[in-house]
């Protein structure tokens, strides 16, 4: 047997022996791992913190707020949060600080080794695995994403709730979930709507929808979506709620001054409008319309239910341009050049409007209708049969259990409302709209055991279990086939449980890993927010932004799909491009949208320290930020984020505040000059200086302000960083530090809570593990779900109250 086969026997031997004990499972594992590290006795260990630390921390300096004498070396545990703090240091390398006498990198990671062994053999004898969320409210994606797998219906789950909250980079996490009557109201609405979209309405009046298309879109192009041989417009799924007749009406971007925009070219300019593809519509475009002008389309029949409509230009242009602009890709950068002769300005698209029904015909059987009607009650039959067939089926995946007598009597009641009011579907949509507005369904319930002291272990149910799982791993509610093994108490056998993440994380639902956590762990939302100066980048548009977000979402996702070492999230030697970024990173016969994976053979662009997105995220409109930078590599890839900035801290000075031109390096360096600014800049902008080479756009340069780039610089541990590839290898030397960030970070977005000092003997023992096992994703995965605080519960009075006061 091979080493992996026995590492998972014998993580199966300690899964039976927690059910059988109701112990801690990871807590155990941790010591025997700790174990095998060549232990330090404490003297030593008094004796190094003598020589290299003292010096600063001791109570009459206490630099950083702390003291060695607040710990007794011989027990830890007492103060395991100061502990953590400093295990963190040394494995990260902020301590001993640049420039001090500091021990070689093996004696130091001795000593973390030691601090962590003294803490988790006092977690293993009191494991504690957490109280977790007694109440979780889903957040807009998992709201969107339930909807989705209950009803086969995409709905806009933005229009619908308000934002949530995020914290510790994460809007999954149950602390800021809160609840209001004002969002209680919302999800009623939401319900309400979603209900009659489902279902559909032969009897609905006329309504407009109106999408809008932002400046910064770049309408030259081939919209994913719309018919080949078009450019720009828009093309979405667009949800119809009967058969019948539809226009649809347009409105164009117009200059300062009053002319449409690409006015030149609009004599010979068309628009399509198609739906699934196939044409509906062609309107001529009149250059000398009106900003009042909306040309829209005579009555177009079309059957209810999803469609992909498009309103797209008929391509007529094509090759390079040499115009007087200077950003072409940001074609609306100026509006002005509306009519200006000589340049190549094109019609663009602001407004797409969906005016209808008319003449409604009735109701195709659309996907969600065919999800939702099991059964057909037949003519003149009872219709009580068919319908609680159907309310059973729904109300099981949306309260992800099986349905109870309760539920039949009360959703059954539901129905015969609605029944009274209307027919049959009336009936089914009214039970529908009670159902998703039910707290069952909008809220994740963990309800404590009866006549169970508080401060007791014990683990969450079967049914928990599975919701615990399917939001972890797809941001959505449990299918069939996991509430089906759950409701038949199988979820707990190891071997079912390990079956299922694998499934699972196989499913194309596991995508949300990419989309949720990956992005929000690695900071891409704030890509929503960037906007480098046009003229400065004029290559730069929003198109390129989306596309920066999904090169680094199907790195994460690839790695994830084919099990690889988390680590080649850094040393990956390959990517995922489209048109606009092998243009960007000058990879050459790439072509139009589709997005494929391509070798790297620039060893600058390994890895995520290579990719745009996020070397766009960590700039400003105007040049890069080497402080940003710096603080992202330490906060999200070593998890040691620098202190806050003090308050009046003087800005950075940008050129032009003075007569002569300086580069980011040398506007730092005089920064650094004022004591206050230079203990922290130290540590971040070391970093931030290996990847100059990078513009504010992730684009390679050789000169920053016609200066020549200077990389150089010396890391925080003492390393010495030259470029992206140094400092590559720089993280690589603390690989404990970013994986324990990894696991850290995995941890709290699978519990939805967040994870403290308390939690780190777990995360210390799922990398262990995951180290046997040569750091695959699946293995870090499957030990979070293995853990005792993804499986258990600590019992809290209050919780369970405040939990039941909700549901009722």
């Amino acid at each position: 047997m091979g080493r992996t086969g026995a590492a998972e026997l014998a993580i199966g031997a300690l899964m039976s022996n927690l059910l059988v004990s109701g112990g801690a499972l990871v807590f155990t594992m941790a010591v025997v791992h700790a174990q095998s590290v060549a232990p330090m006795p404490v003297s030593s260990q008094q004796a190094l913190v003598t020589r290299y630390c003292t010096g600063c921390h001791n109570d009459k300096l206490k630099s950083g707020g702390f003291s060695w004498t607040q710990i007794d070396l011989s027990h830890v545990d007492r103060k395991a949060e100061q502990t953590e703090k400093v295990i963190l240091k040394l494995r990260s390398g902020l301590m001993p600080p640049a420039g001090a006498s500091r021990p070689d990198p093996v004696t130091i990671k001795s000593f973390a080794s030691a601090l962590e062994n003294g803490i988790d053999q006092a977690a293993g004898a009191d494991p504690n695995p957490g109280n977790g969320p007694a109440l979780h409210r889903l957040n807009r994606t998992e709201y969107r994403n339930s909807i989705r797998d209950l009803l086969d219906l995409d709905v806009d789950a933005a229009a619908l709730l308000p934002p949530d909250d995020s914290s510790h980079g994460f809007d999954n996490m149950a602390d800021v979930l809160t609840v209001s009557p004002a969002l209680m109201e919302a999800y009623i609405r939401a319900a309400g709507k979603i209900s009659r979209m489902a279902i559909g309405d032969p009897a609905v009046g006329p309504t407009e929808k109106t999408y809008h298309i932002p400046r910064v879109i770049n309408q030259t192009r081939h919209i994913e979506g719309a018919p080949i041989g078009t450019r720009g417009g828009i093309s979405v799924v667009h949800n119809f709620p009967a058969d019948g007749e539809y226009t649809f009406k347009v409105a164009f971007y117009d200059s300062l001054d009053g002319p449409l925009y690409g006015k030149n070219q609009g004599k010979s300019q068309q628009i399509e409008f198609s739906v699934n593809g196939a044409r509906v519509a062609l309107l001529n475009i009149d250059p000398n319309m009106k900003l009042t002008d909306y040309p829209q389309t005579p009555p177009i029949k079309v059957k209810a239910g999803p469609q992909t409509v498009s309103a797209a230009f008929v391509q007529k242009f094509e090759g390079p341009i040499e115009d007087i602009v200077s950003a072409p890709e940001l074609s609306l950068v100026d509006l002005n050049n509306a009519d200006t002769p000589g340049m190549t300005s094109l019609p663009h698209l602001r407004e797409f409007s969906i005016t209808g029904p008319k003449n409604v015909t009735g109701l195709s059987d659309t996907p969600s209708r065919a999800r939702i009607f099991v059964c057909r009650p037949a003519a003149g039959a009872d219709e009580i049969a068919c319908a609680k067939k159907i309310l059973l089926a729904l109300s099981r995946h949306a309260f992800r259990r099986p349905a109870t007598d309760s539920d039949d009597e009360r959703l059954l009641s539901y129905y015969q409302q609605g029944r009274n009011d209307g027919n049959f579907d009336s009936g089914v949509r009214t039970a529908l709209q009670a159902i998703i507005a039910d707290p069952e369904f909008v809220f994740r319930f963990e309800r404590t055991p009866p006549n169970l002291a508080a401060g007791t272990n014990y683990r969450i149910s079967d049914l928990e279990l599975a919701s615990r799982l399917s939001f972890f791993l797809w941001s959505s509610a449990p299918d069939d086939e996991l509430i089906t093994l759950a409701s038949q108490g199988k979820l707990k056998n190891p071997a079912v449980l390990e079956q299922q993440v694998r499934r699972m994380l196989a499913d194309s639902k596991s995508e949300a890993m990419a989309l949720n956590f990956a992005a929000q762990w690695l900071h891409l939302q704030n890509l929503k927010d960037v906007q480098p100066d046009a003229f400065l980048f004029p290559n730069f548009d929003r198109n390129l932004v989306e596309s920066m977000r999904r090169e680094t979402e199907l790195l994460f996702m690839n790695i994830m799909r084919e099990d690889h070492n988390v680590l080649d999230l850094l040393t990956a030697n390959y990517t995922f491009v489209d048109e606009l970024l092998a243009t960007e990173y000058g990879i050459p016969n790439i072509s139009g949208s589709r997005f494929r994976r391509v070798e790297i053979h620039d060893l600058n662009r390994f890895g995520l320290l290579g990719q745009a997105s996020i070397l766009t995220l960590t700039s400003i409109s105007n040049r890069t930020s080497p402080v940003a930078r710096g603080k992202w590599v330490m906060e999200v890839l070593l998890g040691t984020p620098p202190p806050p900035p003090l308050p009046n801290v003087p800005a950075l000075k940008e050129n032009g505040d003075s007569a002569k031109v300086l580069s980011v390096r040398e506007r730092l360096e005089q920064h650094r000059e004022n004591p206050v600014c230079a203990a922290c800049h130290r540590m971040m902008d070391p970093i931030g200086f290996s990847l100059e080479n990078f513009d504010a756009i992730g684009a390679w340069r050789t000169k920053d302000s016609g200066f020549p780039v200077d990389a150089s610089g010396k890391m925080f541990d003492g390393t010495n960083l030259d470029g992206p590839v140094s400092l590559r290898q720089a993280i690589l030397n603390h690989s404990d530090a970013f994986l324990g960030t990894f696991s850290q970070n995995l941890l709290a977005y699978g519990l939805g809570r967040v994870v403290d000092y308390r939690d780190m003997p777990v995360v210390r023992s799922i990398n262990r593990d995951a180290a046997i096992d040569g750091n695959r994703f699946s293995t870090f995965v499957l030990n979070i779900v293995r853990s005792a605080p993804f499986q258990m519960r600590r019992a809290d009075e209050s919780e369970s109250s405040a939990a039941e006061e909700v549901r009722h």
